[in-house]
């Protein structure tokens, strides 16, 4: 499964607004993820009306996390930008292997399959510090 690049920037300005504790500018965004202004302006307000960003306008405006918005999962990102679609589309125009063919099933269940990973990842777990010790086996197998 490939994101749409849009997503991919969604993805990407979530996480930065995340782990800054400043409001950023669109253009700051944009310049920290090399991709044009205007393309981060949409990718923004996209995620504004989804309910993930807030925005302030004026002199001291910038872009903020939603609050709570750190708890939702990249599963439910994905499922809002890319939509809900199959992977392939076995009807339009009509394949004349539809009745035999197995493969629309096997890309369903690995489109779920993929879904259903990203939906135990929240924001938030993108954003943390690794905690815990790391623990050092100096190439030694473990008992």
């Amino acid at each position: 499964m490939q994101l749409n690049r849009a997503t991919d920037i969604a993805l990407r300005v979530l996480m930065l607004t995340a782990a800054h504790q400043e409001r950023q500018t669109v253009d700051e965004l944009a310049e920290a993820l090399s991709v044009p202004r205007n393309h981060m302006a949409k990718v923004v307000q996209r995620l504004q009306r989804l309910g993930l960003l807030s925005t302030t306008r004026g002199r001291a405006g910038g872009v903020d996390l939603a609050e709570g918005a750190v708890e939702t999962t990249v599963g439910a990102v994905v499922r809002a930008l890319e939509g809900e679609q199959e992977v392939v589309d076995c009807d339009d125009p009509p394949c004349p292997l539809r009745g035999a063919c197995r493969l629309r099933g096997a890309l369903h269940r690995a489109h779920s399959a993929f879904l259903a990973s990203l939906d135990e990842v929240r924001l938030a777990d993108l954003v943390r510090p690794p905690g815990g010790p790391v623990p050092l086996t100096l190439g030694l197998k473990r008992p």
